[in-house]
């Protein structure tokens, strides 16, 4: 039994029907030439007869008094395989608008607690012989990073290469660096000391910061985000829409502009969201903050488990009508956050990013957005995919879509993948409380073509 960390168990302890806590991933293949839907029958029966399950895919949560009421990880010695992974098939016609249909309503299901924290869907019928596979992981397991290396492990990277062990499977991980055994209650006061040491040093630094932001109009902070409709009261049903858009127009314009390519996507998605605000008469006076996620992990720890994830606030810069203008408001504030990360250890980064965290964690759980300040507006992720074409028994995948987490006061999410040359962004949103959200699409189209003609 392991002790959960106090960031992983955030997920578990902030779930309810409305909110949801998992991540999720669609993928779209091609059929080779000469193949028929039954490679995914003998998909599915191949994954199924992958018993030997890796010990992270076969432990579920649980807390008691051994542990003084924390989550825990416990194994569950019997794995129903035919539970997590399904197959099953879209009606007709098979177009998209079905596929994403389906998947808003399995992404909207709580995943069951007294099994481990994960699915697989297996989808046939799609059009243009093609098929999709949708999975979902409890977030408590695993971070956006984390779970697209296990993607590319469950992948061959040829399509007439052998078949590759499935991500749940023993033999899809990569070998790690031995652990030494030791009791997580015992080593506690060791973790508090050094942690009160980290925690000594970051303090100059959190005085350094908040000057700056004082004596700064571009630095953005925590509370200065303007209410919204996106920020309101959700429901636990979800509607997701999903496209993929050039990485070369996209790194085009980064590079004619000065700026990074996570700073264009920030500007696509600031740009479709004042267009889709201004269509709803909802665009607020003041500019949309957003929170965009900051992978921690390095090196080996890159195939780990758990969360490890820093975060940083951008004004977004929706109410200035000129895309140039609005791209270089937001190049300015990335900029500015980045820096105060600069230079910090994992846990220095985690504390100061839990100023930015925390308050969305309260205010979701408590209510609090109804009444008081917001943290922000929207979260918008990047999580960097592989760029080499992948095969699943020689059927390309030729698309890959990420599917996040919306919460109360926080109504869509926005989390973009890199694959092959494309970007694939997700939109997550509350059914309900984000209405039309694939028109968002467009504007993300419009958006881009604006940055292009501003740069030209």
């Amino acid at each position: 039994m392991a002790l959960m960390s106090p960031t992983d168990s955030l997920f578990l302890l902030g779930e309810s029907r409305e909110q949801p806590m998992h991540v999720g991933g669609l993928q779209l293949f091609e059929l080779p030439d000469g193949a028929d839907a039954s490679i995914l029958r003998e998909a599915y029966e191949r994954m199924l007869a992958e018993t030997d399950v890796a010990p992270l895919f076969a432990r579920r949560a649980q807390r008691s008094l051994s542990t003084l009421g924390q989550w825990s990880w416990t194994h569950d010695r019997d794995v129903d395989l035919e539970h997590h992974i399904r197959h099953s098939a879209l009606p007709q016609p098979g177009r998209v608008r079905e596929l994403l249909a389906l998947v808003s309503r399995l992404h909207s299901t709580l995943l069951d607690r007294q099994r481990p924290l994960w699915e697989l869907h297996l989808i046939e019928g799609l059009a243009g012989r093609r098929f999709a596979v949708y999975s979902k992981l409890h977030h408590s397991v695993m971070d956006g990073i984390s779970g697209m290396r296990l993607l590319q492990n469950s992948l061959s990277t040829e399509p007439d290469t052998e078949v590759v062990p499935a991500f749940w499977a023993k033999g899809s991980e990569r070998p790690r660096r031995p652990r030494e055994r030791h009791n997580p209650l015992l080593s506690m006061p060791k973790t508090v000391l050094e942690a009160f040491a980290d925690m000594a040093k970051l303090s100059p630094r959190l005085l350094t910061i908040a000057e700056q932001a004082l004596r700064s109009q571009a630095a953005t902070l925590p509370g200065q985000a303007p209410r919204s409709m996106l920020n309101v009261a959700i429901t636990g049903s979800r509607r997701y829409a999903a496209q993929s858009y050039s990485m070369e127009r996209m790194r085009h314009v980064a590079k004619a502009a000065g700026v990074t390519l996570n700073d264009v996507l920030l500007a696509m998605s600031a740009g479709a969201l004042r267009e889709y605000l201004l269509e709803q008469n909802a665009l607020p006076d003041a500019p949309l903050v957003a929170m965009t996620p900051v992978s921690l992990r390095r090196g080996d720890d890159e195939q780990s488990s758990g969360n490890a994830v820093g975060a940083i606030l951008a004004n977004l810069a929706t109410n200035e009508a000129d895309p140039q203008r609005r791209l270089e408001a937001i190049a300015e504030s990335t900029t500015r956050a980045k820096a105060t990360l600069e230079g910090l250890n994992q846990l220095q980064v985690t504390a100061l990013s839990a100023g930015v965290m925390l308050p969305m964690a309260v205010n979701s759980f408590a209510g609090l957005y109804r009444w008081g300040t917001l943290p922000f507006n929207i979260v918008i992720s990047n999580v960097p995919g592989p760029q080499e074409s992948l095969y699943l028994q020689g059927a390309r995948l030729s698309g890959l879509y990420p599917l996040s987490i919306p919460t109360n006061g926080q109504a869509m999410n926005i989390t973009a993948t890199s694959y092959a040359g494309e970007m694939g962004i997700g939109l997550t949103a509350c059914r309900r409380s984000v209405p039309h959200v694939q028109r968002m699409l467009a504007g993300l189209d419009n958006s881009l073509a604006e940055l292009e003609k501003v740069v030209a």
